[in-house]
């Protein structure tokens, strides 16, 4: 175990580690703390050195910058951990948003703590969160996810596993791919789930469609999106299931059974959401499913 003191209390000299938020569209949502960060840190790590300098010219930054991205990652960490350790701080920022979300950043970040240098991350702009809370579908819990595997086979299976999940999902799509990736969605996800696809947060542009997964689909599907997306997916309700089960004309028995089966309830926590769904009280359809057990046993 080890303990970071990042400012008072602080032991040793070396320069700090400053993971800084950028604006996702909106240069407005630069935060004072940030840009003071980037005017006194000695270096800036940026994904893209080009796509940064424009935010530094924008507030009159002169702070240098050095490329920090997936294909120099390896040989550029061991050159900053020896700016760090030589006392120099360094500030570490994406082309959007959070650093290591979805972005380069979390191998420095190891590297630092391996390394004993503190790491401070600064509060800002997150696509995802900002999409989440306006989405209208339940804030919490929540699972980032961020964006799904390419190939289709990968992708269906992580949203089988990802299917029976409670949480609310998070994911980043290319507006090139939101279509499909949705289309693939109706393999494991029910069509009422309700989804809400962003686009072009805190820009001109900006875009939510709401509704369930089959309608947003329809309509992305006749109208191709253009912009950075992000996809709000409702978790696993069950309530699908019961529907299922109620157009089928199952017994209460039944019900239970299949819901003890789909969602890995018991037999108490399956009772209580038939007589829930049905209207009836939990004893009618505990003396059910428990007297027809009584009468096959026999």
């Amino acid at each position: 175990m080890r303990k970071q003191k990042s400012f008072k209390g602080e032991t040793n000299s070396f320069g700090k580690l400053y993971l800084v938020p950028t604006p996702i569209g909106n240069l407005e949502d630069m935060t004072f703390r940030s840009v003071k960060t980037l005017h006194d840190v000695a270096l800036i790590a940026s994904e893209d050195t080009r796509n940064t300098q424009k935010l530094l010219n924008h507030f009159e930054i002169k702070t240098k910058q050095i490329s920090l991205h997936e294909h120099n990652v390896k040989e550029r960490i061991p050159e900053l951990i020896t700016y760090l350790e030589e006392g120099t701080s360094i500030a570490q920022v994406s082309d959007a948003g959070m650093p290591s979300i979805s972005d380069p950043g979390h191998e420095l970040v190891l590297a630092a703590i391996e390394a004993e240098i503190a790491v401070v991350a600064l509060p800002g702009a997150s696509a995802g969160i900002t999409a989440l809370i306006a989405s209208g579908i339940t804030p919490q819990p929540f699972t980032f996810y961020g964006f799904l595997p390419r190939k289709k086979g990968e992708q269906l299976s992580e949203l089988e596993k990802l299917a029976k999940h409670r949480e609310t999902l998070i994911f980043y799509e290319s507006p090139y791919r939101v279509a499909k990736t949705l289309e693939t969605m109706l393999t494991h996800f029910e069509p009422t789930r309700l989804v809400t696809v962003c686009r072009e947060l805190t820009k001109i542009h900006e875009e939510y469609l709401r509704g369930s997964l089959s309608e947003v689909l329809e309509y992305c599907q006749e109208t191709p999106l253009k912009g950075e997306c992000c996809l709000i997916v409702e978790g696993f309700s069950g309530e699908a299931v019961l529907e299922v089960a109620v157009d089928l004309n199952l017994s209460l028995k039944e019900q239970v059974i299949l819901l003890m089966e789909n969602e890995k309830l018991t037999s108490k926590e399956a009772i209580k959401k038939v007589a829930k769904r049905q209207g009836l009280k939990k004893q009618e359809v505990y003396l059910e499913y428990h007297e027809e057990n009584v009468v096959s046993d026999n």
